[in-house]
């Protein structure tokens, strides 16, 4: 699939927006109507030709990663335009409770960042009747250093650094490693402020994956959801973090790319041991997901990431977001609803929205693994 380079997004469409809520039923496991309503919009023309409304009926919740909630406001957005009387509800919380909430049987599906963890999947067998959750990789896309330095408006960095400076073993900006990997920037003889996840989150288990492949001798901690480096701040969310960055003077951090292009935060170019350092873009980040090999067996498509790769323009430090779903044992009333939806986000139309705000979709072999994988939920 050719992929185009997106450089901004509308503001518009990366708003939070509203739902009004009552009753939600869940696709699988008990009823639960608890749960903040945090995307939705009212019904606006889509292309309804595109959205196969067969099945849906009622309302849906869902929710975890909020690295994929500006994707997943859109797919809401035109999802509903389409399917009048349906309404679904995404939370954007984070990978870690997305999981949870799935297991508690209080939403219809889950976003996460990372692939379930064996025990999770032994968790669901509870929720999923006669089944077990299963990962469907939906979305991709780079994973931003974004960085507040009044005066430097480009700096590289490379993993060993950004290892160090996540550990707090690099503290100032002038530091001679940051340097040398910067020597035409005037950097400025300032504290660093390193900020992270203050919740568990996939974003963070990948930051971890990369960190621990691509310098793994600066980097000992396990790839875990909960931060496990001392010292530096906190923030919930992406939006958190990235709202942080945005306001501190000598700040850094990470988040999904669509944060950093709404608010005009600059990002950091990795330097890989290509032929150039790499930019943070939807692009770049296919390069790096197109290498992606599926570990998981029949249904489930949790994929392996090569976070070393040196090839020229793929950026490394990349996340896919997996919806979170019951092969089988979905409730009868919203298994239509959680099918249609899916087949919606996974369609060539439902990808397409990924590459207009700034992800990157997923490659087209997997993909249609994905459509297979959602047509033989029941």
């Amino acid at each position: 699939m050719k992929l185009q380079r997106i450089n901004g997004l509308r503001a518009t469409a990366l708003g939070a927006l509203a739902v009004s809520g009552a009753l939600v039923l869940t696709a699988c496991g008990s009823d639960n109507n608890s749960g903040e309503a945090t995307s939705s919009t009212k019904p606006t023309a889509a292309a309804a030709s595109d959205i196969s409304c067969d099945g849906a009926k009622g309302q849906l919740l869902a929710s975890g990663s909020s690295a994929q909630k500006n994707a997943m406001d859109l797919w809401v957005k035109n999802y509903m335009a389409a399917c009048t009387g349906v309404e679904v509800n995404y939370k954007a919380s984070s990978s870690g409770e997305g999981i949870v909430a799935f297991n508690q049987g209080t939403v219809g599906f889950a976003g996460s960042d990372s692939a379930l963890k064996p025990e999770e999947v032994a968790d669901s067998q509870k929720i999923c009747a006669g089944g077990q959750g299963i990962n469907l990789p939906m979305a991709g896309g780079p994973i931003a250093i974004g960085y507040h330095l009044e005066g430097v408006d480009s700096l590289v960095l490379d993993a060993p650094t950004l290892a160090k400076i996540f550990d707090t073993k690099i503290k100032n900006w002038d530091d001679k490693a940051i340097a040398a990997l910067n020597p035409d920037v005037k950097l400025p003889n300032k504290p660093i402020q390193a900020f992270h996840r203050s919740e568990d989150s996939g974003t963070t288990q990948n930051l971890g994956k990369y960190l621990g492949k691509a310098a793994a001798s600066d980097w000992k901690y396990e790839a875990e959801k909960k931060w496990p480096a001392p010292g530096g701040q906190a923030a919930s969310g992406s939006s958190g973090v990235a709202a942080q960055v945005k306001q501190v003077d000598g700040s850094i951090g990470y988040f999904e790319l669509s944060y950093a292009t709404s608010q005009s935060i600059s990002t950091v170019k990795v330097d890989t041991g290509a032929a150039a350092p790499v930019e943070a873009t939807s692009d770049n980040a296919s390069k790096a997901i197109a290498a992606a090999k599926i570990k998981g067996t029949g249904n489930d498509l949790a994929l392996d990431l090569d976070y070393t790769t040196k090839a020229d323009g793929a950026y490394p430090l990349v996340l896919v977001t997996y919806e979170i779903a019951c092969d089988k044992g979905n409730k009868a009333e919203t298994l239509g609803t959680v099918k249609s939806f899916l087949n919606y986000t996974a369609s060539e139309a439902g990808q397409k929205v990924l590459s207009e705000a700034g992800y990157a979709p997923i490659p087209a072999e997997i993909n249609a693994k994905v459509r297979a994988a959602v047509a033989s939920l029941s």
